[in-house]
């Protein structure tokens, strides 16, 4: 979601800055600013929209300041303008933040009160005018951030800068991530290591509660008790990543492109390939034999993926799976078993749902796994056991790669539990590695088919609403469609079980309702068969994504898809491909913002 970047730096520290935001800019936001020390006063350049905007605002005045914050907001509270844009000042102090202050309509009536002027709608402000408060009653930077934290309720990230304290940056954090960057007479802030890329590969990430102040010759850092704490520096491998489309168009058709390889990548963690057995990276082995039920949440995409592995652990280990979005979790308070496994699903380790799921399941006393791609992440610090996915890092908003990566390690993790559990045989096991083993070469015949997909996407951008259906395993892949087509072509679109769409969606059906079906020739497709009868009788577009024996028995379709055939097993991560390419070549053609769709954002760290 929102970014965050703060500077001491030798030079000029608002080009720096931009650099930073920009390798944030795949969270999606729709503003930007900075703010820097300008002879001890604090100078703001901000523009809503996108970078260039702030880039071109900083050309006609430019900032020479060694000291600065900066910011890509995701509006929250209040429009995405100018005046709501980041960083925000009262009496000598600045501000960037990401996350949510639950209770600021209450600290802003009472500022108003005491006389505080306000320039913007947002909930950061009231942060500003409390610390400018403390200021002003004599209190030191340090001492007046940590006074104004206790006032605050909600998750947030913050960054600070002060007028007349060119060689102070002040950061604090409480739920969403922030991490300090090393440098040789220089100082870094940042939501994460990639924003800090840029600059150093020597991180500390910053824990729950955690304030920091900042100079050009150290850090000190104190807990939430304001206790002096050391936390350790490491070398992050991000540093060293340089993210470019090559030669694509889009970050999501090369993130869609690479997915063969990455989820080799993803495998290879999990898979001996000499044996054909499972075997989980060091440091995330687990025994699932003594479980009596899994649960597992998740957000989105990543939500779609624990769906299928419902399937997958329900069938393959007779284990019984409990499965919530994060944001309903906690609040449905379901009875949890102390000792059992709660498994996270989240590409950026940050989701902020996700992770108030998982303190409320660790508070229960069960125990933590986490499915990530980030493992130096909050949700992966937090859990007992992670199984990291290899997608690298994933730069459109909507997720492509990181899905299958977490379908395969989900799959992985499926058959040992069926294993530990004494439900699969070595022999069972083996056939089902085979079956992962042929993945990527599936997947990357499945990619062939994208110049068939990209003739019918004039037929999806003229529909005003899309149906997907499938069943079984092919039904949270008909959510995932569902929800692509959403996220980057903004047309209306629904996911269904295929049994269900007699029970309410087929009134929705007529000549210009395209229907995409999913059906891999197994054991349920004549049932997928008789509902797509109900869509052609009523005129529906039946786009039909199978394999050839499925194409052979489907009857008439406006348009069949063929992919390779496969292992039921495995079916859902070969059909993940042509629901993206639908998806992509939707949007390309209606002239979308593909990478960063309106309203949308990659990291999630509000709830």
């Amino acid at each position: 979601m929102c970014g965050i970047v703060g500077i001491l730096a030798r030079d000029a520290a608002a080009p720096q800055l931009v650099d930073g935001l920009k390798r944030l800019e795949y969270r999606g936001y729709d503003s930007a600013g900075v703010a820097t020390l300008e002879d001890g006063r604090i100078v703001r350049r901000r523009a809503e929209g996108k970078l260039r905007n702030l880039e071109a605002s900083l050309v006609a005045h430019p900032l020479s300041g060694r000291t600065g914050i900066g910011h890509t907001r995701w509006a929250t509270h209040g429009a995405p303008t100018e005046a709501n844009a980041h960083p925000h000042a009262a009496g000598g102090v600045a501000v960037v933040h990401n996350g949510i202050i639950e209770n600021y309509r209450e600290l802003r009536a009472e500022l108003e009160g005491a006389g505080a002027v306000f320039e913007s709608q947002t909930d950061t402000e009231v942060v500003a005018h409390l610390v400018a408060q403390a200021l002003a009653a004599g209190a030191t930077p340090r001492l007046a951030v940590q006074q104004a934290l206790k006032r605050l309720r909600g998750a947030f990230a913050l960054a600070f800068v002060f007028e007349g304290e060119e060689d102070l940056l002040i950061g604090a954090r409480r739920g969403s991530p922030l991490a300090i960057g090393h440098g040789e007479g220089e100082g870094y802030l940042g939501s994460d290591a990639v924003a800090l890329a840029p600059f150093t590969d020597a991180v500390t990430y910053l824990e729950d509660g955690d304030c920091v102040a900042l100079s050009r010759s150290g850090v000190e850092i104190f807990d939430e008790a304001g206790a002096p704490v050391s936390r350790d520096a490491v070398r992050s491998a991000v540093a060293s990543v340089v993210v470019d489309k090559g030669a694509y168009r889009h970050f999501m058709a090369k993130e869609i492109a690479e997915q063969p390889e990455v989820v080799g990548h993803s495998l290879v963690r999990y898979v001996d390939m000499t044996t054909g057995r499972i075997r989980l990276p060091a440091g995330s082995d687990f025994d699932f034999s003594g479980l009596d039920r899994l649960a597992i949440s998740a957000c989105g995409t990543a939500y779609y993926a624990g769906l299928v592995a419902r399937y997958w652990f329900e069938k393959f280990a007779r284990l019984p799976v409990d499965i919530d979005i994060a944001s309903e979790f906690r609040y449905r308070e379901p009875p949890l078993t102390p000792g059992g496994l709660a498994l996270m699903i989240s590409q950026s380790g940050e989701t902020a749902d996700t992770l108030a799921t998982l303190r409320f399941c660790a508070a229960q006393g069960m125990k933590i796994g986490a499915v990530v791609n980030v493992p130096t992440s909050t949700i992966a610090r937090a859990a007992d056991v992670v199984f990291p996915t290899v997608a690298g890092v994933e730069v459109g908003v909507a997720s492509t790669k990181a899905f299958t990566c977490q379908l395969s390690v989900l799959a992985a993790l499926a058959i040992k539990a069926g294993r530990d559990r004494g439900v699969l045989s070595e022999n069972d096991e083996a056939k089902l590695v085979s079956a992962l083993i042929e993945l990527p070469r599936l997947m990357a015949e499945s990619l062939h088919l994208e110049d068939q997909i990209e003739k019918l996407a004039p037929t999806f951008a003229k529909a005003q609403d899309v149906l997907y259906l499938g069943r079984g395993t092919s039904y949270p892949i008909a959510l995932e469609g569902a929800l692509k087509l959403k996220e980057i072509s903004y047309i209306h679109a629904e996911g269904y079980a295929a049994g269900e769409l007699k029970h309410g969606p087929i009134a929705l059906v007529d000549e210009n309702v395209p229907v995409v079906v999913l059906a891999p020739y197994d054991a349920l497709f004549e049932k997928t068969a008789s509902n797509m009868q109900e869509v052609a009788a009523r005129g529906g577009k039946i786009v039909l994504i199978t394999d050839q024996e499925g194409a052979r028995h489907a009857g008439e379709t406006f348009a069949t898809i063929v992919v390779p055939k496969a292992y039921a097993f495995v079916s859902p991560l070969i059909y993940a491909v042509p629901i993206q390419l639908i998806a992509y070549h939707t949007a390309v053609f209606m002239g979308t913002d593909v990478d960063q769709p309106r309203n949308l954002a990659k990291s999630v760290t509000v709830e």
